[in-house]
């Protein structure tokens, strides 16, 4: 599948996150984006070095700036599960900062951003990138050169909005 462009309805797949009762919690990424201004960030890994040193606290560091210009959710994804998720944004202080979990690489197949991480033992996941996204509707895109980690930082997706 072709990955999604600028101008595209966020594709529909389910996603999880960690619930306040410490189960997983199932929602439709319809749902989740629908009548709201969302960015989302997606990397490869939970607890992967650039994800954790850089990827994941500049959003947390950049959150207030960010919904302070009138973003209504930031959400951090990756094919992890949502345990996973939920003690890697526990142990990153990400308060305000959803952790989505796409286990199955449903979201990523949907989005056509997947990578192939077998050479270092990570079987399929997702490529960084960054999204904006208003009431399901793709308004920025900024996928990441493989390696890179420039165009989905908090820094440069702040400067988009």
């Amino acid at each position: 599948m072709a990955a999604v462009n600028v101008g595209d309805k966020v594709p529909s797949a389910t996603i999880m996150s960690l619930g306040d009762d410490g189960r997983p919690a199932k929602t439709s990424t319809d749902d989740y984006f629908a009548g709201k201004k969302t960015v989302l960030f997606a990397v490869p890994g939970a607890f992967t070095p650039t994800c954790s040193v850089k990827h994941l606290p500049g959003f947390v560091e950049k959150a207030a700036d960010i919904k302070g210009k009138g973003v209504d959710q930031i959400a951090c994804i990756a094919v992890n599960d949502a345990f996973v998720m939920g003690a890697w944004g526990a142990s990153a202080n990400a308060d305000g900062i959803d952790m989505l979990a796409d286990g199955n690489g449903e979201f990523a197949a949907a989005m056509g951003l997947q990578m192939d991480g077998s050479g270092f033992g990570l079987g399929q996941r997702m490529q960084r990138f960054a999204m904006i996204v208003e009431d399901g509707k793709i308004t920025q895109l900024n996928v990441e050169e493989p390696g890179a980690f420039e165009v989905s930082s908090a820094e440069h997706v702040l400067g988009q909005l």
